[in-house]
């Protein structure tokens, strides 16, 4: 039953994520609603309301089709230009900023719940406009149903300001940059809270696996998430240890040795230990908070681009890395699964050396040309010296990467004095 539950949380946190996730269950409701209506119609409730409130009331058929049709069209204009300014939005992101920035864009549930507020109206009257006959009488029109879909028209409008308000902030990169930082920080600061109940000797008693047995993936995509409950209890009964060799977020090749066991697995036990891990083909940072370092990291490296030569952007991105940077040095470089004190698995994960090699390089080599970036990156990195780290090796890598942008500092400089404004920075290397 643990099992199932999991595997269906796992598969709604997937749809969630959808751009038609939730105008598709808001339009459901649209269509129960109509029919929940013509139900209470049918009971007489229309005549109740019209014998306490007649003013709220349509006099005949016609006028209530022409109030209803009035709505349905204004609703559909509206629904246009929402849908239009979103898919502006995912362009203008995807130009300016990165491609990656879409998956996260597109599961904003504000703008989802918007649209299906706007269907699920629409749906709403269309149905109710059934029931309605151009001859009616104000004693025999739904005349409740009438006036709960001008009420839902008027939340319609509600929404539709809102919206413009929403995807005008929305646009703006600051704020972009925010969102995705918040996220990260957020999946970052649970993963170090879990790693700090448990003990060093734990997280670092995982077997070696050079002579286990290695096992491909089913199917290709990126690693999305996996259950962890589930897969304790796969190595609970199999009495086995796991290592997945690939870390989250990255793209899983059919091919490829993917998972290790110090035991033996059969093909059946195989396939029921893969129907724990969920492969897509687009990433989130609430999955993954490497993804974040990247999207970052290519916003800096977009802005830095001659076509777009926006080095405040550039900047606004470093401030949010070395933020990032300075929590993930409070994370250990281990991807260990621990129970009740009892070690069952490992995941493969980014180390710190990795994460910032592969932010400078990017950076290094698309920025290196310009001088205040390059001072804003040492000023990064200096800035990283003097924070805590959970292992000391960290800053030994920052050292290394100091040297490195220096290097190329040498080469990209032609004003002397640039070149020694850079040297002469103050930093603990």
């Amino acid at each position: 039953m643990i099992k199932i539950y999991n595997r269906t949380l796992s598969f709604f946190n997937t749809i969630e994520s959808k751009i038609a996730f939730y105008p598709t269950l808001l339009a459901l409701g649209g269509f129960l609603l109509s029919i929940f209506m013509m139900s209470l119609e049918e009971k007489g409730v229309s005549k109740m309301i019209l014998e306490t409130l007649p003013r709220l009331m349509l006099e005949d058929g016609d006028t209530a089709l022409t109030v209803m049709s009035a709505c349905v069209g204004g609703i559909i204009s509206m629904m246009v230009f929402s849908f239009s300014m979103v898919m502006l939005l995912l362009s203008q992101a995807s130009s300016n900023f990165s491609p990656r920035l879409l998956p996260g864009l597109i599961s904003d549930k504000i703008h989802q719940v918007i649209l299906g507020t706007y269907l699920a109206t629409i749906i709403y009257f269309i149905f109710t406009l059934f029931s309605i006959e151009p001859d009616d009488e104000k004693y025999t029109l739904p005349g409740m149903s009438i006036l709960l879909g001008i009420l839902l028209t008027i939340l319609c409008l509600g929404a539709f300001i809102y919206f413009i308000h929403n995807i005008s902030q929305r646009i703006q990169i600051n704020n972009i940059l925010d969102d995705i930082y918040k996220q990260s920080k957020d999946r970052l600061e649970s993963l170090i809270d879990i790693e700090s109940n448990k003990a060093d000797d734990l997280l670092n008693s995982f077997p070696k696996t050079k002579n286990w047995h290695s096992y491909t993936s089913k199917e290709s995509g990126y690693f999305q998430n996996i259950s962890f409950s589930n897969v304790i209890a796969f190595c609970e009964e199999e009495e086995t240890k796991i290592y997945i060799a690939i870390p989250k977020g990255f793209f899983v090749l059919s091919k490829v040795p993917f998972i290790y066991s110090d035991k033996e697995i059969s093909e059946e036990k195989l396939n029921k230990l893969l129907e724990n891990i969920n492969f897509s083909r687009g990433e989130l940072v609430t999955d993954n908070y490497i993804l974040a370092f990247k999207q970052i990291t290519e916003i800096a490296v977009k802005a830095m681009s001659p076509g777009i030569n926006d080095p405040g952007t550039a900047i606004n991105a470093i401030d949010y890395l070395t933020e990032l940077f300075s929590l993930r040095m409070l994370k250990k470089d281990t991807g260990v699964i621990v129970k009740d004190e009892k070690v069952y698995a490992k995941i493969a994960v980014v180390s710190f050396e990795e994460l910032l090699y592969y932010s400078m390089a990017s950076l290094r080599t698309y920025c290196k040309h310009d001088p205040i970036i390059v001072q804003k990156l040492l000023w990064m990195l200096g800035y990283l010296l003097e924070q805590d780290a959970e292992e000391k090796a960290y800053f030994e890598i920052i050292n290394a990467e100091i040297f490195a942008l220096k290097e190329d500092a040498k080469t990209a400089f032609s004003n002397e004095r640039d070149f020694q404004a850079i040297m002469n920075l103050p930093l603990q290397n």
